[in-house]
């Protein structure tokens, strides 16, 4: 780590002007200082616009003929998505950009002055002086393909979102106007999707037969099998339903209102996903991660969307800090605190990493083995989410080496790789 900041430090030399900016959504600030950390341009208004870019990217010109600089560091704070104009009109123009950790500005800020004001101004020269300390780090900036699938999977993780409230949605009402559906269905599916199209309330099937009803949602929900049994069920359950029965128009309007967009929804999933799918198979690194059993699609879609490309990476504990699984301890004198994941990193990749260890160990035999040592084993057994949280550094690591070294995932030299589970068994 040590090293990492010194060549951070290092970068930074008399002929480096350093630009910080304080991010804001219409109006940014910029100042300029040299390499001790010297205010040499005070503080100025930078418009979220081509007119603001274009001033600032000429300030900048300006200030590093005068001065006599001969290379230029801009730093940011990251403040929500309003950073990415800049930052990309500034890589397009071969100014480097890096970003400065907003939890270092907020506890730097009160160091010259003492002070806990916080302006913008005053937050421009804080990430200046943070930048020449080697306190920042650089963003990854995706381009044509990595950036395609980035913003088709956020799109597609916003409208698993939006299924996933509408689906609550439709539970409440169900429990309002139909409770008894639940004890006949167990989930979502196409059965229950279509009552709810066709026939959402007990008053519309009590008087229909078995074969009636189940040939309205066989139709209605493209089921290859009609199922009467199901709707024998149903009708048996809607006769002594304790469903509200009041406001039976506005009920069906909502839950049809309701059931439009949850078909939407379906259809735009079906689509990003088929898009996603065959984006990721044109990747470099496609053919080694999907050689990992247990590892679907949509899967490596996240890992790519999250992560890039695993080219980009030295080591696998870049990932791992990436992912916020580094290890932290609060120790002092005799007590030795307990070690936690620090969750200082991308939570989207951590929580997809998780996911993925469940099928992963129903899949693959290494890693189940690995995980039975780690819950098992005589000296510090783990939980069972402790050692799933382990095995989400150790995926890191495989698929870091698999990408980087272009071999396919071999689960016997992964057991003979393993010395500790050579000895266990």
């Amino acid at each position: 780590m040590n090293s990492k900041v010194n060549h951070k430090i290092n970068q930074v030399t008399e002929q480096t002007l350093v630009v910080g900016i304080d991010i804001a959504k219409y109006k940014h600030y910029a100042t300029f200082v040299d390499e001790r950390g010297r205010e040499i341009k005070k503080a100025f208004l930078v418009p979220q616009s081509l007119e603001g870019f274009e001033a600032l990217y000429q300030a900048i010109l300006d200030a590093a003929k005068v001065f006599e600089k001969s290379e230029v560091l801009v730093g940011v704070e990251p403040t929500g998505h309003y950073w990415l104009n800049l930052a990309y009109f500034l890589e397009d123009r071969g100014i480097p950009l890096v970003i400065v950790n907003p939890m270092h500005v907020k506890r730097v800020k009160e160091l010259d002055d003492n002070l806990q004001t916080k302006n913008d101004k005053k937050d421009a020269l804080t990430i200046a002086r943070l930048m020449k300390d080697g306190r920042y780090s650089h963003p990854k900036l995706l381009r044509d393909q990595g950036a395609e699938i980035r913003t088709g999977y956020s799109l597609r993780e916003s409208l698993m979102k939006e299924r996933s409230m509408l689906k609550n949605k439709l539970h409440r009402w169900i429990d309002k106007y139909f409770p008894e559906l639940f004890h006949v269905f167990s989930d979502f599916g196409a059965m229950l999707l279509a009552v709810l199209e066709e026939t959402p309330l007990p008053v519309d099937i009590v008087n229909m037969t078995p074969t009636e009803l189940a040939d309205i949602c066989a139709k209605a929900g493209n089921m290859k099998q009609r199922r009467p049994t199901k709707a024998a069920e149903l009708i048996q359950v809607a006769q002594s339903s304790i469903g509200i029965t009041i406001a039976p128009w506005g009920a069906r309007r909502e839950v049809a209102s309701m059931m439009r967009q949850y078909r939407l929804i379906e259809e735009e999933l079906e689509a990003i996903e088929a898009e996603l799918e065959e984006r990721i198979t044109q990747t470099a690194d496609y053919e080694f991660l999907i050689s990992v059993p247990g590892i679907s699609h949509g899967t490596i879609a996240g890992l790519l969307a999250e992560i890039g490309s695993f080219d980009d990476y030295e080591s696998p504990r870049q990932l791992i800090k990436l992912a916020g699984l580094t290890l932290r301890e609060n120790s002092s004198g005799t007590h030795q605190g307990q070690k936690k994941i620090s969750k200082r990193g991308r939570k989207r990749l951590r929580s997809l990493l998780f996911k993925a260890m469940l099928p992963i160990l129903r899949n693959n035999e290494a890693f189940l083995k690995l995980h039975h040592y780690y819950t098992q084993r005589q000296v510090n057994p783990l939980r069972k989410k402790q050692s799933m949280v382990v095995l989400c550094g150790k995926l890191l690591k495989v698929l870091h080496t698999l990408c980087t070294k272009k071999r396919r995932f071999d689960s016997q030299q992964m057991l003979t790789d393993l010395h500790c589970l050579q000895l266990a068994f």
